[in-house]
């Protein structure tokens, strides 16, 4: 047990040092992972693929989205909430959360739908009628979830680590997104 908790603790002071030297870098490359982790289990748990059966271009393509695009994202629009509205406090939290969720999460959606659609190999028509099939829905499941998430992100926890919060959690939300920008895939 206390090997166990040795190491854990090693894992977790070497995450600190890295995500101190190279924060954009590491916080890419754990949205990359989580969101490759969320495809994993859409494929194996919900569409019930055996693993040698996954479709690893699709997980691959996932990942890629969270590497190139969610991490860094989420760290630059971080760094500016926190630059301009502050960084503690229950007023600040709230003021965080409504700008996170009216700006960033509707914009956010919206790339993160067409880059999926753009690595599925779709045409600008294709993504277009898929946007409007799906954008709607997936934007109110949004908010359902995430302004609860990001209210106790902003609240309790470091900048540091609030990209690795949220992608914590949206290891479900990744699983959803790759359920729901597939599920027409999956029928044809």
């Amino acid at each position: 047990m206390q090997v166990t908790t040795m190491k854990a603790r090693s894992i977790f002071k070497l995450y600190q040092q890295l995500l101190n030297r190279r924060p954009y870098l590491m916080q890419a490359v754990q949205t990359g992972t989580l969101m490759a982790a969320g495809d994993i289990i859409c494929q194996s748990l919900i569409e019930k693929k055996k693993l040698r059966h996954l479709d690893v271009k699709r997980t691959i393509g996932f990942s890629s989205i969270g590497f190139f695009v969610g991490g860094p994202a989420l760290r630059v629009w971080y760094g500016l909430l926190n630059k301009h509205i502050g960084s503690t406090g229950k007023s600040v939290a709230l003021k965080k959360v409504f700008v996170d969720q009216v700006l960033f999460a509707p914009a956010f959606l919206y790339l993160i739908l067409i880059a999926v659609g753009t690595l599925q190999g779709k045409s600008f028509d294709t993504i277009k009628a898929d946007l409007k099939a799906n954008y709607t829905d997936v934007l109110i499941t949004n908010y359902y979830i995430w302004p609860w998430v990001q209210l106790i992100n902003f609240y309790y926890v470091p900048l540091q680590y609030q990209v690795l919060v949220v992608q914590s959690v949206a290891l479900f939300w990744n699983t959803y997104l790759s359920w729901k920008t597939n599920r027409k895939r999956l029928v044809e």
